[in-house]
This record gives structure tokens, sequence and C-alpha cells, in this order.
């Protein structure tokens, strides 16, 4: 099964346990300015929280932010105890997917906007199935011959959640080529994780990442010089990783990976981190600037819990968050003022090109004396997160005049635009208290014809608003 990291007849795991099956491996780049110089087993990052027991070794966070109970469970899916979260139990008979997250945590960020306090997240989504599952046919045919009761423990998509933006997260969903322990090329001086599905410390836009290709971060290695150089990710953007700077996760002993791992790293001498749960906020309650950071990332008494009513619920679990709706509206002006609205193709669900990884919208806009004039296009652009991007828009516009009579008609057109998006991530400026709107705000400057075959006019675009379209 694609993703299994764990099977076993044990029904009650240690939150702790269950978070080491998945636990990734981090691989740093060798100019990577927190090493200090450092190679192998004498790594210390990531670090722990300021106030935490400082050990020899790198430290990495985990905490388990949900639970989906099983349909028909019978009893509690965690069992929680009086000390807290991090020595609570799962159990697999009630339990069918789980959201874990880990948490690397670095003194200072580097760069461009270099700043104390870094934590990066990666989010591993779970799924439980039993052994007797029929599913397993796909893969072995005649199914398991498992003792029962055996559980199998797979991962069914890793996000790299890089700088907080869900545009930019580098999102895979696992297939039968990823490997595990899934490797997370950390972004130099930044931080980013980045899934490396093949464990080859290379980032390969579209293999590497399989969901908002166009969009996926990566990492961007030269981004602490605080040159753009392009609006997507190139691979020049990524160092070389040699293989005496990845750090390990400390794999459970009846882990089925240990010896995979074992083979991928020897001869070489690794450090090997230690795996904490998150700490809760009053560790922060000195630094201002920590508790801001850690927020939105630390939830009290986790993991909440919900119910899953039948397996449409669970396939829609997992699938969940792979699809961002988007709406964008701004002014617009083509030698009239108005008003421009874009929006998911299908409404709730964009339409992406399978060839190029961009999105096709729909857009609307008025303009005019009295906003009369409209037109509908179909938008096509590669992205909706690069700072910069190009796009085409076809469709008809109803412009309207009056005839000799002194009555007010309209005509339909065809018309065909063209030119640039600019976005800024609003949360990076001044204005942040703008994000409550969106995240993004853009600028397009374009040029539009309308006519099909004999343009009757071409005019220039302006449109500055909100959202990523």
């Amino acid at each position: 099964m694609p993703g299994a990291v764990w099977w076993g007849s044990d029904t009650l795991l240690p939150v702790a346990r269950f978070a080491a099956y998945m636990a990734p491996v981090l691989w740093f780049s060798p100019d990577e300015p927190n090493l200090k110089g450092a190679s192998g087993s004498d790594i210390r990052v990531p670090e722990p929280f300021p106030g935490e027991s400082i050990p020899d070794h790198p430290v990495l966070y985990y905490q388990l932010d949900r639970v989906l109970v099983r349909p028909g469970a019978k009893s509690r899916a965690v069992w929680r105890t009086p000390d807290g979260p991090a020595h609570s139990s799962i159990d697999l008979g009630n339990v069918a997917v789980v959201f874990v997250r880990y948490f690397a945590y670095y003194a200072t960020e580097e760069g461009l906007g270099a700043h104390p306090h870094d934590i990066e997240p990666a989010e591993f989504r779970v799924v439980i199935v039993r052994s007797t599952w029929e599913g397993f046919e796909k893969w072995l045919p005649g199914g398991t011959r498992c003792p029962d009761p055996t559980w199998v423990m797979a991962v069914t998509r890793v996000s790299g959640q890089a700088h907080g933006l869900v545009w930019f997260w580098n999102v895979i969903n696992v297939d039968e080529n990823t490997q595990f322990p899934m490797h997370l090329l950390v972004e130099e001086g930044k931080h980013a994780l980045a899934t490396d599905k093949n464990g080859d410390g290379v980032f390969t836009k579209g293999y590497d990442v399989n969901v908002r290709i166009n969009d996926a971060w990566g990492a961007r290695d030269i981004i602490r010089t605080g040159l753009l150089f392009s609006g997507g990710y190139e691979s020049w953007m990524t160092k070389t990783r040699p293989p005496q700077y990845r750090v390990l996760p400390p794999l459970p002993d009846d882990s089925p990976l240990r010896g995979t791992l074992r083979r991928r790293t020897l001869g070489v001498k690794n450090a090997v981190y230690e795996l904490r749960p998150l700490p809760p906020l009053t560790i922060a309650a000195n630094d201002p600037r920590l508790a801001h950071l850690m927020a939105d990332k630390v939830i009290a008494n986790w993991p909440t819990e919900a119910g899953l009513n039948d397996a449409k619920g669970w396939g829609k679990a997992l699938n969940e968050g792979a699809v961002i709706k988007s709406l964008s509206i701004a002014y617009r002006n083509d030698g009239a003022g108005g008003l421009v609205w874009s929006f998911p193709f299908f409404i709730v669900k964009h339409l992406n090109d399978p060839m190029t990884g961009g999105y096709i919208l729909q857009r609307m806009y008025v303009r005019g004396e009295n906003l009369r004039d409209f037109g509908w296009t179909a938008l096509y652009t590669p992205s909706a997160s690069r700072w910069l991007d190009s796009y085409l828009s076809v469709g008809a516009e109803n412009l309207h005049s009056t005839d000799a009579s002194g009555n007010i008609v309209g005509d339909w057109d065809f018309v065909f635009e063209t030119g640039i998006k600019f976005r800024v991530n609003i949360n990076e400026t001044p204005a942040k208290l703008l994000h409550h709107f969106t995240d993004y705000w853009g600028l397009r400057l374009g040029i539009k014809n309308r006519g099909a075959f004999n343009i009757n006019s071409l005019s220039y675009v302006l449109e500055f608003g909100a959202g990523s379209f």
C-alpha cells in the first residue's frame, strides 16, 4: 500500500510512538547559516524552544492536530490523561484519519527580512485501515494474509507549509513511487520545508509536488539574498544536498522503514533528532514575538476530534485542502472605469489546465456610465501566487451607446485581452492589516482588443484590487 509506514497488532499506541512512525528526514543545504559549519553527527538544528532543555542533538516537535473517528466506533478514539496531550494514546480500532504536524524551530531566520525565531511546519495526513480491507487486493492479489487484528498505518498526503501561505505549500499526494521516511528539504536561511518524493536531495517540480504545481514554493535557497530573479520556482534555486547534511528521525524499533533508511545512509554518520511534543503557549509568555508565531500553531489539549459518517466522508477528509476557493475583485479601467471580479470556473472548484498546471477562471466586469456595459471572459493564468505572471482572457463584451433616435442600444462583440499581473503578499508589507480581506493584492496591466477578425478598438487595461486572480 503506498505510504504504509507501519503495520502491527497493537491497537493502543501512545501519541509519541504514533508520531515517530512517519517522522521525516530533514535535509539541509551545506550553506545553511544556522549549521555554523557543522555536518554529519555534529549538526544541532533544528533547535529546542527557548526555556526547554538543550540536548546534544537536534530537536523536532510534533502535534496531533485532529483525529477523525471511524464510523460506528463504540468507544473512545483518544485515551486522554490528566498529564496532558503528550501522554494520550490513540485507539487504532476507532480512528480513521489522523492529521499530524511536525515543527522545526530555529533561533533566527537569516537573509532578507531576518528576524529572531522561526517555526516551520509540515503536515502528514495518515489513514488507519485493517489488514482485511478489500482495497489491499489492488497491490496484493488475494489480499493480505496477516493475523487478525492487524492495523496498517499509511500516509496519504504530505504538505510542507512553506511561508504560511496555502498557495505556496509544497504538497504531494502519495503514490506507489513515494518513498518513506519522507525527506523534507530545508530552505537555506528561511527554512521552508519542501517535499522530496524519492529522497534524492533534488527538488523536481511536478514530481516532488503534485498539487498546485505552479504555485508550489519549492526550496529556494537563493531567496535569502533578497533577489527574486523570476516569479516561479526554477530548479537552479535549490542547491545540491550532500548526504552528510541529513538529520534522521528516531524511528521506533519495530518500524519497517529502519532497514530502508539504514541502506540509504550507509557509510555516513548523521545526526538523529529528538522528537518532542509541541510545548504550550505558556513557554512564550515573556516573548511576544515567539508567542505570536506560536499562536496559530498550538492547539490546546490536542488533538481535536470529529466523527465520520460514511466512506464518502472519509474520502472527503483525505482530499480536504486540495482545492482552494478564491474570489478576486478589483477596480478596472479600459478607457472607462468599472469593477471586475474573478472566481473559480466551476464556482466551488477550479478548472486546471492538465498540461501546464495553470488555472482557467470565469471573469466578469461592468464599466461605463451607470456601469451598464458588461463583459464575460474565460481567464487563463499560469499560477495564483507568483509575484509576476502573464494572463490571457477571451470572451464577449456588451457595450452600450445612444443611437440617432436617442435610444440606448447594446452591441455584443468578441474581446481578447492579454498582459501581466503583479501580486504582493500583503503580510510582508506595512499594510498587513489588509490580509483580513485576502493575502494577495495586485496590479494588472494589459491590452484589450474588441472584434474577432477585424479589430474594432484597441485599449489599455489597468486593474488594481484584492485576490490572487
